[in-house]
């Protein structure tokens, strides 16, 4: 019999977190259990929370970016062993078989679990995931801000390495919050020169701090049409709308705008954009198992960190009103004191 686990639910629709336990079934085969000992909070857990995507189910335990250890392994597990610290982030499993995760890119199985999606997160003493999605963490790294890294850092760096980012490129980041800060940093260790697009006078500084060689005033359409044809690559980490078409102007000939950030609305562009110099419009969510512990082995080497503030685990509520109100500066992490 499986032991009871405390966490943080919400009940219902736009319902503050509170204490909710939850005894699991017997551990799966292939699954592995971790005591959490820290988790991210990310903008998709308050997405989740508010069932803004139309797939939360109740009660809601968040958190997606978790760092603990290894206390459970089922009987069929692989590479793990008791007491490995090992990070999880949004997924928790996938099928193995399908065409894509035979091709080693797991996430984007078509049947792919989420691991707060449907299931329980880790605002919580225990979190489960197939061990095959739980990557150990190098010692170099800090556990205690590490967590965005499974996440944040994922999204980021992934398509640095599927779109064959060089390190001789002209990269923009448009956005410069929890996931552009990342970007800026792994990009200038990358080797690219690096500029940030922001409309926030008081993150210039901190952008420059961050990796960027330069800055660029996204609302100076002046500047922007100044920047035609200078980037190889430009990376959206926005949910908002934006004149997409001078960003893409912005491109050099087989340049790429690619987008992480969930934006809602339609992006609107004219079919000669692409067409006049080969240009592309792409997306991506998180890396494989494989990139990620590629992202971790490059964060690792190149003393690559998130930029966090941290609350204590059952002060979540007061974390999720921080971020709420754009206060995070840059990634918000929890640390365990529920058990």
């Amino acid at each position: 019999m499986s032991a009871p686990i405390q966490a943080l639910a919400a009940l219902a629709v736009g319902e503050p977190l509170q204490p909710f336990s939850y005894t699991p079934p017997e551990l799966g085969p292939e699954q592995v259990e971790i005591a959490v000992e820290s988790c991210g909070l990310c903008h998709s857990d308050l997405s989740m929370l508010n069932n803004d995507w139309g797939g939360t189910s109740y009660p809601f335990v968040p958190g997606h970016e978790v760092v603990g250890r290894v206390v459970a392994l089922g009987g069929h597990t692989k590479r793990l062993q008791m007491g490995d610290r090992v990070g999880l982030g949004w997924f928790s499993s996938s099928c193995g078989c399908c065409s894509n995760c035979l091709s080693g890119d797991q996430n984007l199985c078509l049947t792919a679990e989420g691991t707060i999606v449907g299931r329980h997160g880790g605002f919580a003493t225990r979190v489960r995931a197939h061990w095959s999605w739980l990557t150990p963490l190098p010692a170099a790294l800090d556990p205690a801000s590490a967590g965005p890294l499974f996440c944040g850092g994922i999204t980021v760096f992934n398509p640095i390495v599927q779109y064959g980012v060089l390190p001789t490129d002209r990269v923009g980041v448009i956005g410069i919050g929890g996931l552009g800060h990342l970007a800026l940093k792994f990009l200038r260790a990358w080797g690219c020169e690096v500029v940030a697009f922001t409309s926030s006078e008081a993150k210039r500084s901190e952008a420059l701090q961050f990796g960027a060689h330069s800055t660029l005033d996204s609302r100076d359409a002046e500047a922007l049409a100044r920047a035609a044809g200078s980037f190889d690559f430009i990376l959206n980490t926005t949910n908002v709308s934006l004149d997409w078409g001078a960003y893409m102007a912005a491109l050099k000939p087989r340049g790429r705008l690619h987008t992480v950030g969930a934006v809602a609305e339609p992006i609107s562009l004219g079919a000669f954009s692409l067409i006049q110099g080969q240009k592309s419009l792409s997306g991506s969510p998180l890396g494989s198992p494989a990139t990620v512990a590629t992202m971790l082995e490059f964060a690792a080497r190149h003393g690559i960190a998130p930029t966090v503030q941290a609350f204590p685990m059952s002060q979540a509520n007061d974390a999720l009103e921080h971020l709420r109100s754009g206060q995070a500066r840059y990634r918000v992490v929890l640390v365990q004191d529920l058990a």
